[in-house]
C-alpha cells in the first residue's frame, strides 16, 4: 500500500523531466525570434563626432512588444533603450548614448544589449559587445621637413613631410593654418603625412603657413593639436630687391629658388639660367631699371640702380 504514492511521485518526476526536455529541444529547433543583428563595436559618448552613439539593430520575425537594455560586464543593467514598445515585423533600430539613466557617462568597458520579447516570452543577450572608449589619443610630431618648399616646382622640394607618433592606433591629420589638409588612410602608431601645398586644386601663395597635427582613434576621440610649426612656401625671389651697378659694367644678384631653371627679363633682353647667381651687364645709360625673374606663374622683381662709371 505504501509503494503506490512513491510510484506516483517517481512517475510525476519522470513526466516533468520529459516535458522539460521536450520544451528544451523544441526551443533548440525553433528559429530565433530575432535575426540580422547589427551592433556597433566601439564608440565614444564624449567625442562630439558622428560616432557619439551606438546603434543596436535587428530584425523581428513577428510583431512583438520589445524591451532593450544594456548590461555591464557584471550583468547589471545600466540603461534602457526602449521599454515594452510595440514593434512590427522587420528591422528595428535603437541608439545608446553611452550614459546611465541619470545622464552621466558610463565607465569605459564592454557592454552587451539585452532584448526582451514579452509576447514570445524570450530574453536574449546579444553576443555582440559594444566597447565604450572615452580616452583621446595623443600625437607627437617627431619631425617636419623641409621648412621651405615649393609646391608644383620640380626641384625636389615640392612637398612638406610630417613624421608622427601616437600612443595608440589612430588616424592622423595635418592642419594647415587651422584647416585639415591631409588625413592618413589607415590607423597606425607612427607614420608620415605629406602636404603638397595644393588647396582647391591650385598651389598656395608664397608665405608662411602653420603646421599642426591631430589624431583620432577608432571610437572617434580626438587628440589636442600639436604645437604650431611654421613652414614657408617659396617659388622664386631675389636675395636683395635693390642692387647698385655701374653703367656698362657687369653686376650680380642672387636668386633663391628650388627650380632647376628660371627665366629672367631685363632692359629688353631675356633668357634662362640654372645658376643661383645671376650675372648681367648694366645698361650704358645711368638710371633705374627693373629686373624680373620667374618660374612658371610666379615671379619677383628687383630694382637695379645704375650709376655713371668713374
Amino acid at each position: 500500500m505504501t509503494r503506490l504514492p512513491q510510484t506516483v511521485i517517481v512517475l510525476a518526476l519522470l513526466a516533468s523531466t520529459a516535458t522539460a526536455f521536450a520544451v528544451t529541444e523544441r526551443l533548440k529547433l525553433e528559429k530565433s525570434p530575432i535575426t540580422g543583428t547589427r551592433v556597433d563595436k566601439i564608440f565614444s559618448p564624449v567625442c562630439e563626432c558622428e560616432r557619439n552613439v551606438a546603434v543596436v539593430s535587428f530584425r523581428l520575425r513577428k510583431p512583438e512588444r520589445v524591451t532593450v537594455d544594456m548590461l555591464n560586464s557584471r550583468g547589471k543593467s545600466v540603461a534602457t533603450l526602449v521599454h515594452d514598445v510595440r514593434e512590427q515585423k522587420g528591422r528595428v533600430s535603437y541608439t545608446w548614448d553611452g550614459k546611465y539613466e541619470r545622464g552621466t557617462v558610463v565607465p569605459e568597458g564592454r557592454y552587451r544589449p539585452r532584448v526582451r520579447l514579452r509576447e514570445h516570452g524570450r530574453t536574449i543577450v546579444l553576443p555582440n559587445p559594444i566597447r565604450v572608449d572615452t580616452t583621446a589619443p595623443t600625437i607627437k610630431a617627431t619631425r617636419v621637413f623641409p621648412r621651405v618648399f615649393s609646391p608644383g616646382i620640380d626641384g625636389g622640394h615640392e612637398r612638406v613631410a610630417a613624421m608622427f607618433q601616437t600612443d595608440e592606433s589612430a588616424r592622423a591629420m595635418m592642419l594647415v593654418n587651422g584647416q585639415r589638409r591631409v588625413l592618413s588612410k589607415f590607423r597606425a602608431t607612427k607614420g608620415r603625412l605629406l602636404w603638397f601645398g595644393i588647396v582647391d586644386g591650385a598651389p598656395v601663395r608664397p608665405g608662411t603657413y602653420r603646421i599642426q597635427l591631430r589624431a583620432f582613434d577608432q571610437a572617434g576621440n580626438r587628440s589636442v593639436s600639436t604645437r604650431s610649426i611654421p613652414v614657408r612656401v617659396l617659388y622664386i625671389e631675389f636675395r636683395r630687391n635693390r642692387v647698385r651697378a655701374l653703367a656698362g659694367k657687369r653686376f650680380s644678384v642672387r636668386v633663391v629658388t628650388h627650380a632647376r631653371k628660371y627665366r629672367w627679363l631685363f632692359n629688353g633682353k631675356h633668357g634662362s639660367r640654372r645658376k643661383k647667381v645671376l650675372v648681367l651687364r648694366a645698361p650704358d645709360t645711368p638710371g633705374r631699371y627693373v629686373l624680373y625673374v620667374s618660374v612658371g606663374r610666379h615671379a619677383d622683381r628687383a630694382e637695379i640702380v645704375v650709376a655713371a662709371a668713374k
